[in-house]
């Protein structure tokens, strides 16, 4: 079994990736809204004025990810998420696709009923 971690730069892009996750026979994934310390901007906000104003704080944008997991059984399923992945969000060697980590899993409790 594998942990699959993915950090999608485009959340507009959430919905579909989700959607084909599911057609490759994962058992289902977690969501985590997310951001990175290159948009922190060392977790200080640069962008109010010294005597803000509400519109100040309503105006800002704020740029989030969407960190994702999920389990997959084997190599075959594997392989299809991650193929499933490049197709929604482009090559994952290019930037701003976002990041996948594949870890191997050596036990898991509780997956069985989701699968």
């Amino acid at each position: 079994m594998y942990l699959i971690v993915f950090v999608l730069d485009d959340p507009d892009k959430l919905e579909d990736l989700l959607n084909a996750w599911e057609e490759t026979g994962t058992g289902g994934a977690t969501v985590l809204v997310s951001t990175g310390r290159h948009r922190l901007s060392n977790g200080f906000r640069d962008d109010i004025p010294l005597m803000p104003g509400l519109d100040d704080f309503y105006n800002r944008v704020e740029a989030y990810h969407r960190t994702l997991f999920t389990i997959v059984k084997d190599d075959e399923v594997l392989d299809k998420v991650v193929a499933a992945t490049q197709r929604v969000v482009g090559d994952l060697n290019q930037p701003n696709t976002g990041i996948l980590v594949v870890l191997p899993t050596a036990q898991v409790y509780g997956l069985e009923k989701n699968l």
